[in-house]
């Protein structure tokens, strides 16, 4: 998957799949995050968000499957 770098503090980089509907978070501090299931709306919603962390937090941790890979 392809991914992008973001500006913040605890995230490095950004990646989603339309056909799987997974996004890919990589930490700063090298952990990479797979969430499934996530709508393309919500993925939109965090590229534009003033801080990718807070929308995170907010909108995708505990409301969608996710793995440490």
């Amino acid at each position: 998957m392809r991914r992008q770098a973001v500006t913040s503090s605890n995230i490095s980089e950004v990646g989603y799949d339309e056909n799987s509907r997974t996004l890919e978070v990589l930490f700063s501090n090298g952990s990479l995050y797979q969430y499934f299931d996530v709508p393309p709306q919500i993925y939109a919603e965090l590229e534009r968000a003033g801080s990718i962390g807070q929308y995170l937090n907010a909108n995708i941790k505990g409301n969608f499957r996710y793995a440490r890979v």
